[in-house]
C-alpha cells in the first residue's frame, strides 16, 4: 500500500521560503493602530459635536441674560457675563483645534513635488494683512529646492510656523523672520530630506519648557500678552510626522526661537 505524504510535505517545484516570524506581528500591530486612530477620530468627533453645542448654549443664554436683564444690568454683572462669554469662546476654538488635530491622522497623504520657495511666498502673501503697519525683514534663500510632500498640508505647516514667529515678535520695533533649507547630508541617499529652519527674534522661550512647545494645549506665555489656544506647533508636528520627518525648537527668554524641521526631499534622477 502506497502511503500517504506527510501534510505539511512542500511540492519540489515551490521550495519552502524562510518564515519571518515577525511579519504577523509586524501585520497585527498595524490593524490596531489603524483601528486606534479610527477609534480616536470617532471619539474626537463625537465629543467636539457634543461640547459645541454646550459652549452654543453658554453664549445664547448669556446673550439672553443680558437682553433680559437691560438697565437693571449692574457693571459688576456685566464683567461677570463678559468672562463668560469670553471663556466659552476660547472653548469653542479649543474645540476646533483639537477636532483639526483628531483628524490629521485620517487625512490622505497626496505627496507631489513642490517648489519649497513658492510654498513660502504663498503664504507669507496669506499673511500680509496680520503684518501690516509693521516693520518686518524677511530673509530667504536665493536658491529653491523640490520638497515631496503633500500641497496643502505644508501650507497648514508653514502657515502655522510663520503665523507664530509674526505673533511672537509683535513687541519688536523690528521683527525679523530667517527661513532657510538644506539637505540632510547625514541621511542616507536613498531618502533624502530637506532640513527647513524658521528663526525669529521674539520673545523666545524658556529652554526648561522646551517639551512642552508641540504638546496640545500648551501655552508658554499668558493669555493677555499673545492670543491663540496653544495648538499650532502641535499641529505642525503632527503634520510633519505624517511625512515621516521630524521637528524640534531651540530658543531662550527674550532672544527669539528657532524651529526646525525635516521633510523628503524629491528624488534625483538617475545618471
Amino acid at each position: 500500500m502506497q502511503q500517504a505524504p506527510p501534510t505539511n510535505s512542500v511540492h519540489p517545484l515551490h521550495p519552502a521560503s524562510p518564515v519571518d516570524p515577525t511579519v504577523s506581528e509586524v501585520q497585527r500591530l498595524r490593524l490596531e493602530l489603524e483601528r486606534t486612530q479610527a477609534a480616536l477620530g470617532d471619539f474626537a468627533y463625537t465629543v467636539s459635536h457634543d461640547l459645541r453645542a454646550r459652549v452654543r448654549h453658554v453664549l445664547a443664554y448669556t446673550q439672553l441674560a443680558v437682553e433680559d436683564l437691560g438697565p437693571a444690568l449692574s457693571p459688576e454683572v456685566q464683567g461677570h457675563l463678559n468672562t463668560v462669554a469670553e471663556a466659552a469662546t476660547q472653548m469653542g476654538l479649543q474645540i476646533d483645534g483639537l477636532m483639526t488635530w483628531a483628524q490629521l491622522d485620517q487625512v490622505e497623504l497626496r505627496p507631489t513635488s513642490l517648489c519649497l520657495s513658492q510654498m513660502v511666498q504663498e503664504v507669507r502673501q496669506s499673511l500680509e494683512p496680520e503684518a501690516a503697519q509693521r516693520q518686518l525683514r524677511w530673509s530667504l534663500p536665493s536658491h529653491s529646492t523640490q520638497i515631496h510632500a503633500d500641497p496643502q498640508l505644508v501650507r497648514d505647516l508653514l502657515h502655522h510656523l510663520l503665523s507664530n514667529a509674526l505673533k511672537f515678535t509683535r513687541t519688536r520695533p523690528l521683527a525679523e523672520l530667517h527661513i532657510g533649507w538644506e539637505h540632510e547630508q547625514d541621511h542616507a541617499p536613498t531618502a533624502p530630506l530637506c532640513r527647513v529652519s524658521v528663526r525669529d527674534n521674539g520673545v523666545g522661550f524658556k529652554t526648561a519648557m522646551q517639551d512642552k512647545l508641540f504638546q496640545v494645549f500648551q501655552r508658554l506665555h499668558p493669555p493677555h500678552e499673545f492670543e491663540g489656544v496653544g495648538l499650532g506647533l502641535a499641529l505642525a508636528k503632527k503634520i510633519v510626522e505624517r511625512h515621516g520627518g521630524r521637528i524640534w525648537a531651540e530658543g531662550a527668554p527674550d532672544a527669539g526661537c528657532c524651529v526646525r524641521f525635516t521633510l523628503p526631499l524629491c528624488a534625483q534622477p538617475s545618471a
